[in-house]
């Protein structure tokens, strides 16, 4: 069993380190966005409009991709209060990138709305990887 174990774990561990996170973040920014839009079905038939519950399921979100990515994807110790406040910072300014990127190529393209989304998670998606590799999560930093 264990021959098996590092096999399976050989692949990962031969990939540069920044190809290795971003897959890493690839599978934790996707469970952070199953919580997101689950948090948001559970918490939405509660409240009278959507703005509350979204917000709230998008902080739940970004704490649990918070956690993961620190122990996971850049094997930090997650109970660091400025790089989670960091981190929560670049969220917002990620989700920011989201809405801005997604508006931009629906009103400035021939485009249906669902497909200037998904260009806006990936160019949200990237900047966030960048924010939090090279800043909050950097090398060295503790």
């Amino acid at each position: 069993m264990k021959a098996t174990a590092d096999a399976a774990a050989m692949p990962a561990a031969r990939l540069p380190t920044l190809a290795r996170q971003a897959l890493g973040y690839l599978v934790t920014g996707g469970l952070a966005a199953v919580v997101d839009i689950g948090g948001f079905h559970l918490l939405a038939p509660h409240f009278e409009g959507v703005l509350l519950p979204a917000v709230l399921s998008f902080l739940v979100a970004a704490v649990v991709n918070y956690t993961l990515s620190s122990v996971k994807v850049y094997r930090r110790d997650w109970r660091s209060p400025r790089r989670a406040l960091l981190f929560l910072l670049f969220a917002c300014v990620g989700r920011s990138i989201n809405a801005s990127v997604t508006w931009a190529l629906a009103t400035a393209l021939p485009i249906p709305a669902t497909l200037a989304k998904v260009g806006g998670v990936g160019v949200a998606f990237v900047a966030n990887f960048l924010m939090n590799t090279f800043i909050v999560f950097r090398a060295g930093r503790h």
